[in-house]
């Protein structure tokens, strides 16, 4: 189901001839269940491809894959750049929030390296800063040239530099615009590579910072700014390719005259990584909790509504989207190029990966505290006798790395419920099996339909909680609900619900 492939668009036809047959209207384009969805794809060139750093006329050539990767660029199939390189700490400009990693240090024409990381704040708002997109438009915000991401010991506990390597196989993507521009793309920027920790730790050391002094500051969240004593040479070469895959919309009309032109969006990605590198034999990434899982729960909650009768009184719009995997590109698209009036979306509930591993007793509202959907959230788990927990990992800023994300960039009320880590069976230990299950199964060939304890009563518990978070909104009386997003608000200073960040 890679975005762009055959397999992803068989996917498409399935879950669009489900819709249909469930009995939904379709709400894509020209009357049909599809929203096109353009894209740009890109494979580096590695025979092509360079990076040299060099220390008082001393030059290390770095070895791709080995110890360093980069990305291609979406507008350019050869781009380059020679600079001298900073190090900027988390790369985070926060004035509303007291804070500049920039302040007194000058980054124009320089290249800026930074850590996959933010400041302390509150756990969405940091997960917001710590986006690539977010510092990269900071950075040609202070004239950069070209972007440096350096891994630290806890962004390889989350993700291993060796899963970042293989990655490599699978395409860069951005999506296109109406004029045939990538999103989220700075040509200011000519290059780009990340370095695994122990290329960090040389760079922090060459440069007279002993690395764990530098890796400690980060972890309190005091990282400093300061020259490296570096300088550069990014030599990319990448193959780019046009290619498409669609969102799927439908829609089920809402039963109040007054009120059926607003929409409760459910959405789910639908795409996975499709075909990379073998595991024991297996080149197929099934993706089968990630996210078929989520893609099933959206048919069946499609099922459920459409045999209420009456129907809810304001319509909901159910949304598969491509490219997720790619860095939440259709949702991104969708939110950006709506089938429905932008300012007609009341919410967005969003299902990426049930882990239906243990039994479900609490929910994980991620984005719930920066909506005014928190207090639906409560009172749906409350009615199933469930609660709702925070998030036990701000370090891995799980609210930037789903599709909710796009709506919420838009201004669009959104948040992502995911099934929580309370146990009350001291056998049971929710948190343990998760992490094994990212560490072996996670973007591996082997989260498929055959991997072990899966509970699939708990994930209709889970769909049934998401149905009635969905009803609840649906059915609230006009006015009742606000519809500013109090996110947007912490982190752009604005509290109206058109203010949106492009980064």
């Amino acid at each position: 189901r890679g975005t762009g492939t055959r397999g992803y668009q068989i996917a498409a036809t399935y879950v669009a001839s489900e819709f249909e047959g469930i009995g939904l209207e379709p709400a894509g384009e020209n009357g049909t269940y599809f929203q096109r969805v353009p894209f740009r794809q890109g494979h580096v060139d590695e025979a092509k491809t360079s990076l040299t750093l060099v220390w008082k006329g001393k030059a290390e050539k770095l070895v791709l894959r080995e110890n360093y990767v980069t990305f291609a660029d979406p507008g350019r199939t050869v781009s380059e750049v020679e600079a001298p390189v900073i190090f900027v700490g988390d790369g985070v400009t926060a004035p509303q929030l007291g804070y500049d990693d920039y302040q007194g240090i000058d980054a124009k024409g320089k290249i800026v390296a930074f850590v996959f990381a933010a400041p302390n704040f509150e756990s969405t708002v940091k997960a917001h800063y710590t986006s690539f997109a977010v510092k990269s438009a900071n950075a040609v915000a202070h004239g950069a040239v070209g972007l440096i991401l350096l891994y630290d010991p806890v962004f390889e506990k989350i993700y291993p530099f060796r899963e970042m390597a293989r990655d490599l196989a699978f395409p860069h993507m951005r999506w296109l615009d109406k004029q045939g521009r990538p999103n989220d793309y700075w040509p200011e920027l000519k290059g780009n590579a990340v370095l695994n920790l122990e290329a960090t730790k040389k760079l922090f050391e060459e440069s007279g910072h002993p690395a764990e002094e530098v890796f400690a500051a980060i972890k309190a969240g005091k990282a400093t700014s300061f020259d490296l004593g570096v300088t550069a040479r990014v030599h990319n070469e990448a193959k780019l390719e046009d290619v498409e895959s669609p969102n799927i919309v439908a829609k089920l009309e809402g039963s109040d005259p007054a009120l059926k032109h607003e929409y409760v969006v459910y959405s789910a990605h639908a795409d996975h990584l499709g075909i990379g590198v073998p595991e024991d034999g297996d080149n197929i990434y099934n993706g089968a909790l990630d996210n078929a899982s989520g893609t099933a729960i959206l048919l069946e909650l499609a099922r459920a509504f459409r045999r209420m009768n009456p129907a809810p009184r304001r319509s909901i719009l159910f949304l598969a989207v491509a490219g997720e995997e790619e860095g939440l590109l259709g949702s991104d698209y969708f939110a950006h190029y709506p089938t429905v009036a932008k300012e007609a979306m009341a919410a967005n509930l969003n299902m990426d990966e049930d882990l239906m591993l243990w039994p479900l007793e609490d929910v994980i509202a991620f984005g719930a505290e920066h909506s005014t959907l928190e207090e639906v959230m409560e009172a749906a788990a409350k009615r199933m006798h469930m609660s709702l927990s925070p998030d036990p990992l701000p370090q891995e800023v799980v609210f930037i790395r789903s599709d909710q994300y796009s709506f919420v960039r838009q201004g669009v009320p959104a948040v992502f419920p995911v099934p929580g880590f309370k146990s009350s069976d001291p056998k049971i230990k929710p948190m343990e099996i998760f992490q094994n299950w990212e560490a072996t199964r996670y973007h591996h060939p082997g989260d498929d339909m055959n991997q072990p304890g899966l509970l699939f009563d708990e994930a209709a518990k889970y769909a049934r909680y998401l149905f009635l978070c969905g009803y609840l909104v649906a059915n609230e009386r006009s006015g009742q609900r606000g519809t500013k997003t109090i996110f947007l608000e912490s982190v752009t200073g604005r509290s109206d619900r058109q203010a949106v960040w492009d980064g």
